[in-house]
């Protein structure tokens, strides 16, 4: 409770603490891919083609944390930009598999490369224990919430 008694005590709260986060991670890698002209949907997008290829729009919006319509919407601006290409054809069902095409390996280098930056400074101090400890933590504490 709040010193006042209203509420969540914002000092002591983990939730709020990890929101804080969440907020300041995204702007440092808003900030690092502005510069190549993506967004942080684009490249969690594009990363998840590149270690996934084939993935379907309602599988990529899971994954990027968008909603099917969204992820429409920004699959049809990297496909107008000649970053992923989709059959005119389900090939199997209705979904249409989305692939990287080579430029879009080339420009994901390069928001891999600003993005792997912002993870370093946020892996900063750092030592590997200390990661591998906060790893688990937050991974225990997702698989508590998520009732795993």
């Amino acid at each position: 409770m709040s010193q006042d008694g209203s509420g969540v005590d914002l000092d002591t709260s983990l939730g709020y603490l990890l929101k804080q986060v969440h907020t300041a991670l995204r702007s440092a890698m808003d900030a690092a891919l502005r510069p190549l002209g993506m967004t942080v949907p684009q490249y969690a997008c594009l990363e998840l083609l590149a270690q996934r290829p084939g993935l379907s729009n309602s599988e990529l919006a899971r994954g990027v944390f968008v909603s099917r319509q969204s992820m429409n919407v920004l699959l049809q601006a990297l496909e107008r930009d000649g970053l992923v290409s989709r059959p005119e054809q389900p090939v199997v069902g209705r979904a249409l598999p989305v692939k990287l095409t080579p430029l879009g390996s080339k420009r994901l280098k390069a928001a891999s490369e600003a993005a792997n930056a912002v993870e370093g400074r946020l892996r900063r101090g750092l030592a590997m224990d200390e990661e591998q400890h906060l790893r688990a933590l937050l991974g225990s504490r997702l698989a508590e919430l998520r009732g795993e």
